[in-house]
């Protein structure tokens, strides 16, 4: 196996997993209610699911461009599953 072969096997594996955290994080975004955003003081349900969908959508439909945008894509979904997902799931334990 070459070189080419092993990086290409990488950067497909790479590609999926983070297509299944965009996924995961817009699912995510869905099973929250509107006032859980707003109780959590983040950005509104409309926004995430917005944010999270298009990068979701864009990692398919571009998968070899549009670097830049995939990326914040992906810092954004990062970023949910960090911060707001936490404090969403915070505030329906209580």
């Amino acid at each position: 196996m070459d070189v080419f072969g092993i990086q290409g096997g990488i950067m497909l594996a790479v590609f999926f997993v983070l297509l299944a955290v965009k996924i995961y994080a817009f699912v995510s975004s869905l099973t929250f209610s509107a006032e859980s955003y707003e109780a959590a003081g983040k950005l509104t349900k409309p926004a995430w699911t917005i944010i999270l969908g298009l990068g979701v959508v864009l990692q398919l439909l571009f998968s070899g461009g549009l670097f830049i945008l995939s990326l914040a894509f992906t810092i954004a979904a990062f970023v949910y599953l960090a911060d707001v997902r936490p404090a969403l799931a915070g505030l329906t334990r209580r």
